[in-house]
């Protein structure tokens, strides 16, 4: 497991799998294509035999590597467990990939400055009206098509997020991460965290402008993985707090790989452990409660979530299935192979209780913004939400 040689290393990952298939039935991919490459142990079988030699490492069978989510159900479920996460980052990194990359896109999304002044600039050129008929005529799996879509539903770049102590005094110092595309299109989210760990005590110090490196590392470009990593290991040296908090569940585990000796969480399960210090009004509403995969898989604190929703009075929450549900934005997959990811996300809309609810509740970037091309193409204008804005605008005055 401690290898240096990375095709040592994969090997032993791989080894650990007993092929018992008690991971297929949660496996979205699995599900979509119902064939044996498609699965977990299918892709682990894929990985010893390419990292080997023993199977020619070319385009089918990265194609099938690239093709998983990373959305770790199969490592929840596994009796073993097999180290699933480590081993299709590492031998997406190892080997040449299926098809060439959108780097460029990929680069500018990582770069939180540059997408900012990118985002204000297509605002002003009103971009989000005509690039998406601009890249009509493109194959349906470009890339740039499926950016120019999620560009028209963005919502607009607001203002930069500042922490600050609780008029009450302060318990603990935590960091918020701001993060990447988060950090541009999630100011909202970012600002309602703020206000609610203000008011259960904390002063909050926000950590902006970097990126955590997921898309490198599920990408295959583990030295910009590394590089990013070390950034965000550096700024929270230098913010002197103790806890790092993220508002996006897709961010939490590679902070926690970043700072393996840090109490690193997601602000809603954080909140949910101090939420006898907050009071909310009463909201007469119906909403659907999504929970990414990262969530239920690496967060692991759906329930917390639930109950911390649960304090707000009339809120009425129906929680979509999770089993083998996936939206399918899984950081780049959105962009790099839209056609599939549509068809995830079709399967998790058609999940929402009917009548509509008022509001769609979801609590990563990636989800947030592909649900809303979903939506849009639906011709449904039900609304997309972080549960953090929820949250804090029925925070009640005084907490």
């Amino acid at each position: 497991m401690d290898s240096p040689d990375p095709a040592a290393r994969i090997a032993a990952l791989a080894d650990e799998c007993v092929k018992c298939g008690l991971c297929l039935p949660h496996c979205p991919t699995y599900a979509l294509d119902a064939t044996e490459t498609e699965s977990p142990r299918g892709r682990i079988a894929l990985a010893a035999a390419g990292i080997s030699g023993a199977v020619e490492p070319g385009h089918d069978l990265r194609l099938h590597l690239d093709h998983c989510l990373a959305c770790l159900a199969c490592e929840r479920v596994c009796p073993v467990p097999v180290h699933y996460g480590p081993l299709i980052v590492e031998t997406r990194a190892a080997l040449a990939p299926a098809k060439r990359r959108p780097r460029l896109l990929l680069d500018i999304l990582s770069r939180p400055r540059l997408l900012r002044v990118l985002a204000a600039l297509s605002r002003i050129a009103g971009a989000r009206l005509w690039l998406p008929l601009l890249t009509r005529p493109l194959p349906k799996d470009s890339a740039l098509r499926a950016a120019a879509r999620v560009l028209a539903v963005a919502p607009p770049v607001g203002s930069a997020v500042r922490g600050g102590a609780p008029a009450a005094g302060s318990h603990t110092r935590v960091a918020l991460f701001g993060g990447c595309v988060q950090g541009v299109y999630e100011r909202d989210a970012h600002a309602a965290a703020v206000r609610l760990l203000q008011a259960a005590g904390f002063e909050v110090l926000m950590i902006g402008n970097l990126c955590c490196g997921a898309l490198a590392a599920h990408t295959g470009d583990a030295p910009h993985a590394d590089k990013l990593m070390r950034h965000v290991r550096e700024a929270f040296e230098r913010s002197g707090a103790h806890i790092l908090l993220t508002g996006t569940s897709g961010c939490l585990g590679t902070l926690r790989a970043a700072l393996p000796n840090t109490q690193v969480d997601e602000v809603l399960g954080f909140l949910a452990a101090h939420a006898e210090a907050l009071q909310f009004n009463a909201r007469d509403a119906q909403v659907a409660l999504h929970l990414p995969c990262t969530q239920v898989n690496v967060a692991r604190n759906g329930d917390a979530i639930r109950q911390l929703l649960a304090r707000v009075p009339g809120l009425r929450v129906s929680v979509l299935p999770t089993q083998a549900q996936c939206c399918g934005a899984a950081g780049s997959h959105m962009l790099e192979f839209p056609q599939r990811a549509a068809a995830y996300r079709e399967k998790v809309l058609a999940l929402l209780p009917q009548p509509a609810p008022d509001a769609l509740l979801t609590s990563n970037v990636g989800c947030r913004l592909h649900f809303a091309v979903g939506l849009k193409e639906n011709g449904s204008g039900l609304a997309v939400e972080h549960p953090l804005t929820l949250l804090a605008g029925q925070l009640r005055d005084g907490t």
